[in-house]
């Protein structure tokens, strides 16, 4: 790793916002997991591991930090966090990742906890709030430069928790109201987390996410999405404008059809998940780059499968086609544990290495 690279949020939001130029490669990523900070913690910054357990809770959280100063990023990512919420249903099974963590958990795709308007009333809406001791925890001990980017979902939320894959299809037809008081009433949670964590001084941008699509369209219809979704994610971004802050949207799938939904209406100040199947990021900024910024790029499958040499060649090659612009590297979605440790610092290595 670079010692010489220092956080600096402020450029990189210069970036972002196309009012300059980058000077070198910044990074980004919505998430890196825990298995992979642990392997470069012990490894490659030779630094010891804390678990998050509930006596090493702020030690971890100060650990979490550290991380992400120490690779080179300009901010560490921060998830909002709910108390009260319901028991929802998932599915377990066995992680079979190299750096595998014994369970993975899925949802359930048939339904989730609402089916009909008594299992709406039953939920216990109003107790549901947001806590923000982890953004206090890592707020305290950011180094100069850096900021915190705080995220949350809404409608996959929804899609995997409250109403489940099957049941948001049938009901959007049979009980559309039913659905629209779902999306209001989670949407107001999250919109209560945001507007409280925006304005805290650590807080560099808000990072949503929201996965929309599969490999060749949207899950829902456009125009769904436009009645139910969108109008919460404008009130998102709204929120981190009027504090000067900036909007990221992460979104995995294929979007383009409402990408000027996203970036027109919404508002939307990047735009994060990328695979080469759909659009390489190259040719999203081609496209858009006028008009917002484009995040990561380095496709999923690439990271996991390539050996380091193809993978250098390959982060070579986007950093070519990106460079410079309203860009930052990152994998396309985050650094799961799947993902060779040699690779993800084959992708690090290689933005330290571009010079233009």
């Amino acid at each position: 790793m670079n010692p010489e690279v220092k956080p600096d949020f402020e450029e990189f939001v210069k970036v972002i916002r196309g009012q300059k130029e980058p000077e070198r490669v910044h990074l980004v990523e919505l998430g890196v997991d825990g298995e992979v900070v642990r392997a470069v913690m012990e490894t490659a910054l030779g630094r010891e591991w804390v678990p998050n357990t509930d006596g090493t809770r702020t030690e971890h959280m100060r650990q979490h930090v550290e991380f992400y100063a120490a690779m080179g990023y300009d901010f560490a990512p921060g998830w909002g966090a709910f108390e009260n919420l319901p028991h929802f249903k998932e599915r377990k099974a066995a992680d079979t990742a190299q750096l595998g963590r014994g369970e993975r958990h899925w949802v359930e795709e048939g339904g989730g906890i609402i089916k009909n308007w008594e299992d709406f009333e039953r939920v216990k809406w109003d107790h549901i709030r947001p806590t923000f001791h982890s953004l206090e925890e890592m707020g305290a001990v950011l180094p100069d430069g850096m900021k915190l980017v705080v995220g949350a979902t809404v409608f996959e939320m929804i899609l995997e928790r409250f109403l489940g894959y099957q049941d948001l299809f049938i009901l959007s037809v049979d009980d559309p109201a039913l659905v629209e008081a779902v999306f209001d009433a989670w949407g107001r949670k999250v919109y209560d987390f945001y507007s409280e964590a925006v304005r805290h001084p650590a807080v560099g941008a808000i990072f949503h996410a929201d996965d929309l699509g599969f490999k060749t369209a949207t899950l829902m219809s456009p125009e769904f999405l436009r009645e139910h979704f969108f109008p919460w994610l404008k009130k998102y971004a709204a929120l981190a404008h009027e504090q000067g802050k900036t909007f990221w949207y992460h979104c995995c799938g294929n979007v383009l059809e409402v990408m000027d939904d996203l970036i027109d209406d919404v508002e939307i100040d990047a735009f994060h998940s990328f695979q080469d199947v759909i659009i390489p990021i190259s040719s999203f900024l081609d496209r858009y780059g006028d008009r917002v910024a484009g995040l990561g790029g380095a496709d999923m499958d690439n990271l996991g499968r390539m050996d380091e040499g193809d993978v250098r060649r390959y982060v070579r090659g986007i950093l070519d086609d990106c460079m410079p612009g309203r860009f930052a590297l990152g994998s396309g979605n985050t650094v799961a544990n799947y993902i060779p440790v040699r690779n993800y610092l084959a992708m690090i290595d290689e933005a330290r290495r571009w010079s233009g």
